[in-house]
């Protein structure tokens, strides 16, 4: 992608003031990493406060008077009896039971607020149109989306929006916050306490400066937030899940309820109730190496006996582990925690072993 064709979000500027190294992601230039560099914004993250700017993230509206039926025809989670106020974590499945997107759904009451990946918004976006019968599909494009994550994250927003610290995990408001309307929900993709603010977005730069005179907060950048979430074993889409993977592969069937789990009636359910009932024959799991290097991203994993079984999906140093972590498909027979494995590293085999996620404690509010 040419220079001129990258995207920009509306903190573009106060990303560049701040020192931020940026690069091309998914089509928008983003911050990497600012001065205090991604070691210590990631440790800021789990013992203070971070604001991500995650702009690049479609927001969707859908309208409708059947919206929440006509939902659940594209994703394999309860959506209908989703309360008001509530959001659900669920993906977009294709005929063959692979995930096409991950994304978040709020009930906002008469509407759904859907925030979907940025790289796949020109896929999520016309598959919504184009399916869901009845509704009027309506993406936001004046609206910016901050991200403030970590155990000080309520007291930077609930200064400026009290109602906020009511709010428990994967809940959602509409709230008077520094003088215009904002969409609050607390969730995030960190492992900690946080929120998720949808703000209009001539108003987003004022804001986030505003946000940054609390001592606790400090901006944070793509590169702490992939070490973040990979050490809270959250899934990043298209490493660890992808239009081959199932839910069921990849230990994501708590975000499949038991109306759906039985009833199906969504795309791939086939093969995804098939798996629910015979087990699938590979899953993701955590992999911890047991040397100092990190695994990273395609490499191969290997049974004791030399065999291979699998591969590394996403891999790194996990600061707040402080060792190296990693996420990867193996085997079925070989997924139980402590299964001993090996690691084929440039033409050596180092060891590893089969790990429960996440590898630090998930810390959120509920």
């Amino acid at each position: 992608m040419s220079a001129s064709n990258v995207k920009k979000t509306p903190l573009y500027d106060l990303h560049v003031e701040l020192g931020a190294k940026m690069v091309e992601f998914a089509g928008w230039s983003m911050p990497i990493n600012y001065p205090m560099g991604i070691m210590g914004e990631h440790h800021h993250c789990r013992t203070k406060a971070a604001l991500f700017d995650v702009s690049h993230m479609a927001q969707v509206i859908v309208r409708g008077e059947n919206r929440a039926k006509a939902f659940e025809t594209l994703v394999p989670s309860n959506i209908d009896g989703l309360p008001a106020g509530k959001a659900r974590y669920t993906f977009f499945t294709n005929e063959e039971g692979g995930i096409m997107d991950d994304l978040i759904v709020s009930n906002a009451g008469d509407y759904l607020f859907v925030v979907v990946n940025a790289a796949m918004r020109d896929q999520d976006i016309p598959h919504m149109k184009n399916n869901l019968t009845g509704c009027d599909v309506i993406e936001i494009t004046d609206h910016a989306l901050l991200a403030i994550q970590g155990p000080a994250a309520e007291s930077v927003v609930a200064k400026h929006a009290p109602a906020a610290a009511d709010l428990k995990f994967m809940e959602t408001m509409e709230v008077e916050f520094l003088g215009t309307t904002c969409r609050i929900s607390r969730l995030g993709y960190t492992g900690e306490d946080g929120y998720e603010i949808s703000i209009p977005q001539d108003e987003a730069t004022r804001i986030a400066k505003t946000l940054l005179e609390d001592e606790n907060l400090a901006p944070v950048g793509l590169g702490a937030r992939d070490s973040l979430r990979l050490e809270a074993g959250l899934c990043l889409y298209g490493n660890d899940i992808d239009a081959t993977t199932s839910p069921v592969e990849a230990q994501l069937n708590w975000a499949m309820q038991k109306r759906r789990r039985e009833g199906g009636g969504f795309p791939g359910a086939d093969r995804i109730l098939k798996e629910l009932a015979d087990g699938a024959t590979r899953k993701l799991v955590g992999i911890q190496p047991l040397g100092r290097a990190p695994a990273r991203h395609g490499v191969e994993v290997v049974s004791m006996d030399g065999t291979s079984i699998g591969q590394i999906t996403s891999g790194g140093f996990g600061p707040t582990f402080e060792g190296p972590v990693a996420l990867g498909y193996v085997a079925s027979e070989f997924a139980a925690p402590d299964t001993e494995v090996q690691l084929s590293v440039r033409g050596k085999l180092l060891p590893a072993k089969i790990v429960k996620t996440p590898f630090v404690q998930q810390n959120y509010k509920r």
